[in-house]
């Protein structure tokens, strides 16, 4: 039993090292997400949860499911067997398709989804730990001027405008259920990463020197959040579920670098170049966040869910403050993100013997959400409809889940950018029992 023991630990702690390794690698020189909307604020914001919650239209608020880890909500940190130690790992691969009146274009990218740990304290109270992306800002423009005028004069002209960087959260919960039925958690959330957006003039004559201006954004902030589950068996084995969660907006930390300088063959000339103290010279605010849902389980063998989910960024600063604004033909401004998303799993008998088939989860979800920001006075939506499923490995509640989501953002109307895309993310479900005795040697 201890031989058994040592080698799923250390197995575990293997492949946690392994997959946060290969993420970090893949990130490494290149974007970490793509798209033309990342351009704004703090880029584009990642949907948060696992594999499991990507599954089921990113549902997760009122989600009490004891054979996954499930970082939407704290306060369901408490669903679990006693005396279980659960990690799970999840990876996220996306193809998106963009395209502006005759223009098309093409984009493929990899990230890491989340790192969870999960681990009981005291009877009806547990811990969790993790890391999972915030948002992810990476683009790319390239056009050359075609004035005949500017050609004649210069040689001709090149204008680009280049993003990249990312914002992570490392989290950790606490959570603890009283009289079986409410749950209560509290997480707190470290936010940390930096952002560089450039964009530069390049002129085919020498004799002319190149510009390049942009900013460097080092970002940092601390907030808390609140969470809390309840359970009301409703008999004939089903059981009805509400959740919330409200995430408090706290102060960005950290500082902007402005910048202009030319580049000439000889020499470069400084424009311009400062550095501003977020917290001093500009009140920038992550914004806060609230969150409903309700879920109906039915003896664990099929559960729905809807969420709602709202963040207020209106009097964030985000719009006005040097390197989240973009100068631009679009008109940036800050407003309200919304989301509502549904799903639905089924299991269609955990404890066959004979038909592997039977015993694998099957999902599906859907959602609508509108974007923190507006361009032009549009506001920026997408929609879409995802599938997943769990296959079960080995023993206990171990796992490998898979998620596909088909979406699109944007329209083709008002010259603004259709993105269509598919994701892929795959998870790793770890669970074993850490804190039992030895029955012999």
């Amino acid at each position: 039993m201890n031989m058994k023991k040592g080698f799923f630990s250390k197995a575990l702690i293997f492949t946690v090292t392994l997959f946060t390794t290969i993420a970090a690698y893949a990130q490494d020189g290149a974007y970490s997400g793509y798209t033309p909307y990342s351009i704004f604020a703090v880029g584009d914001l990642m949907n948060q949860g696992s594999a499991y919650n990507a599954g089921m239209g990113g549902v997760g608020i009122a989600t009490r499911n004891k054979r996954y880890i499930n970082y939407m909500n704290p306060a369901a940190v408490t669903a679990r067997d006693t005396l279980s130690f659960m990690a799970d790992m999840s990876l996220l691969q996306a193809n998106k398709v963009f395209a502006q009146n005759d223009m098309k274009t093409v984009n493929n990218t990899f990230n890491i989804s989340s790192v969870a740990l999960s681990f009981p304290v005291y009877k009806s109270s547990a811990m969790m730990f993790g890391l999972a992306p915030y948002s992810s800002t990476g683009y790319g423009c390239y056009l050359q001027d075609e004035d005949p005028q500017m050609i004649e004069d210069t040689g001709g002209l090149y204008y680009s405008s280049t993003g990249q960087g990312s914002l992570f959260q490392v989290f950790g919960a606490f959570g603890v259920t009283f009289w079986k039925r409410l749950s209560l958690g509290v997480q707190v959330n470290e936010y940390v990463g930096n952002i560089s957006k450039n964009n530069k003039l390049d002129f085919i004559d020498e004799a002319f020197s190149d510009v390049s201006s942009g900013s460097n954004l080092i970002l940092r902030g601390t907030t808390g959040k609140f969470g809390l589950q309840y359970e009301q068996p409703l008999g004939n084995n089903l059981t009805l579920g509400v959740g919330a969660t409200y995430k408090l907006g706290s102060k960005m930390r950290g500082y902007s670098q402005d910048y202009q300088f030319a580049q000439g063959a000889v020499q470069i000339d400084t424009l311009r170049f400062s550095v501003d103290t977020l917290s001093k010279s500009h009140s920038v605010s992550f914004a806060d966040e609230i969150a409903v849902g309700i879920s109906l389980n039915s003896n664990d063998r099929w559960r729905a869910e809807i969420d709602y989910t709202r963040s207020d960024w209106t009097n964030t600063g985000i719009t006005t403050a040097t390197g989240f604004a973009v100068n631009g033909q679009s008109k940036f401004t800050a407003t309200s993100s919304e989301s509502i998303r549904a799903g639905f799993e089924i299991v269609p008998n955990r404890n066959d013997i004979r038909y592997y088939h039977r015993r694998c989860a099957y999902r599906i979800g859907a959602y609508r959400e509108k974007s923190y920001y507006m361009l032009d006075g549009n506001n920026v939506s997408s929609m879409g409809i995802t599938l997943g499923g769990t296959l079960p490995v080995f023993r206990y509640y171990n796992g490998v889940t898979w998620a596909v989501d088909l979406g699109q953002r944007g329209t083709s109307a008002q010259n603004m950018i259709r993105e269509r895309y598919v994701k892929f993310t795959i998870g790793f479900n770890f669970f074993d029992y850490w804190f039992q005795k030895a029955r012999y040697n």
